[in-house]
């Protein structure tokens, strides 16, 4: 949520809260949060400082999960998992739980008032110690069916395996809640590894290195563990040189399951229907393939099977009509 903030929103609450910006307009705001010259992922990371700096308030954040559900509304999506990860949004004062509370609010609103089913992940964080992500997963784990359908591990991969945090894992499978973790984009085969063995991740976020495995990318295709594609967002932060040599094509021929997903809207500057586009122009993939894609996506939705079933069948005789 954090890196898809509209940047006449950013510059509002910038102003609202005292908060110095790059620039006094909306336009060089938006040009500056573009993450175009990374190096790497942490170089693409940074740019969350600006952003996070101006969602310490319960109205921020509610404001801001609103106007995501709002934006995916208006780029045609149906359904969306927003992540977020709360530990960034406690400075002013804010329990873990008032955090979680406000993104929640602001999600069931543009739910009701747009139409799109929205749901919330919740982050922790590989450079914070594994005793703060067990309190993340706890946090996560106590609004399961509350609006959280999953926990989640991002940030810097290098040098921060997720087998630390593998026990904050164990104790959200204990309780049924779904998890994510992003790995093999900041990182190599290997974090996949143990994103899928230490951790029992439900899905990858990212997965791009995972093609460097070929007896793990079996195991993930074999137990049809989805992978979270982002496109822009890796060849902004190098792990794909190209659009057109993403492994995104290899992974399609292979099988696997993957869904594709905006990472971050501002710092990629980039929608859904932004993503589809360069599958089809640089990828190459068919319309048939974006369709199944789509699907996949509506599939491995962490929802209760009874409204994910219904959501597929729904979404299905959509595409039927195209």
């Amino acid at each position: 949520m954090d890196g898809s903030l509209r940047p006449s929103t950013l510059l509002e609450l910038a102003h609202e809260h005292g908060v110095p910006m790059p620039a006094g307009d909306a336009e060089g705001v938006r040009r500056y949060m573009r993450v175009a010259n990374a190096h790497n992922l942490e170089e693409y990371l940074a740019r969350f400082a600006t952003t996070v700096a101006v969602l310490q308030h319960a109205s921020s954040l509610e404001r801001a999960a609103y106007e995501l559900v709002e934006d995916a509304a208006r780029d045609g999506v149906r359904y969306i998992e927003v992540r977020n990860a709360p530990i960034l949004n406690t400075r002013a004062g804010l329990s873990l739980v008032e955090v979680v509370e406000a993104m929640i609010r602001g999600l069931q609103r543009g739910e009701q008032v747009h139409g799109v089913i929205a749901r919330l992940i919740i982050i922790a964080l590989r450079h914070m110690p594994p005793s703060t992500s067990m309190e993340i997963a706890e946090l996560a784990s106590a609004f399961r069916g509350s609006g959280v359908v999953a926990f989640d591990l991002a940030g810097a991969e290098a040098g921060y395996p997720a087998a630390d945090h593998a026990a904050a894992f164990l104790y959200a499978r204990e309780r049924d809640l779904a998890c994510t973790c992003h790995a093999g984009e900041g990182d190599g085969a290997l974090s996949v590894r143990q994103a899928v063995h230490r951790c029992g991740a439900h899905r990858i976020g990212h997965g791009t290195r995972l093609i460097e495995d070929p007896s793990l990318t079996e195991f993930v295709n074999d137990r049809r563990i989805p992978l979270e594609i982002c496109l822009t967002s890796n060849v902004q932060t190098r792990v794909a040189s190209t659009y057109a040599e993403h492994p995104l094509r290899r992974y399609i021929d292979l099988g696997l399951s993957v869904v594709l997903n905006t990472d971050n809207r501002l710092m990629s500057d980039t929608t859904l229907t932004d993503e589809y586009e360069h599958a089809a122009t640089e990828v190459g993939l068919t319309p048939d393939e974006l369709c199944a894609i789509a699907l996949n996506g509506f599939e491995s939705a962490f929802l209760p099977w009874a409204e994910r079933q219904a959501l597929v069948a729904r979404m299905r005789g959509e595409i039927a009509v195209l």
